[in-house]
């Protein structure tokens, strides 16, 4: 067992979930595409949309693809800072 599968198994038992239905993959390649093409700050918060999206009965591997597809047509100004993209040291 992996220390991602341990701790996916336990913050699952903490929160009454089945460790089953979550799709450690999917949720790190689509955080891994809206960290690198929008901005890292991004990433977890996409994930948690996602989440919130999944549990409200939207298909996991559609709503997925429609983020990943987003992030990859997200226009990027190089050199330029959103908020929250380079939190203080």
């Amino acid at each position: 067992m992996s220390v991602m599968d341990d701790w996916v198994t336990a913050a699952c038992a903490e929160l009454g979930l089945d460790p089953v239905q979550v799709p450690v993959p999917t949720v790190l390649d689509l955080a891994r595409d809206v960290a690198h093409q929008v901005l890292r700050p991004g990433a977890p918060v996409t994930a948690y949309l996602l989440g919130l999206a999944v549990g409200g009965g939207a298909d996991l591997a559609g709503a997925a693809a429609r983020l990943r597809d987003l992030a990859a047509t997200w226009p990027v100004e190089l050199g330029a800072e959103g908020p929250g993209d380079n939190p203080p040291a």
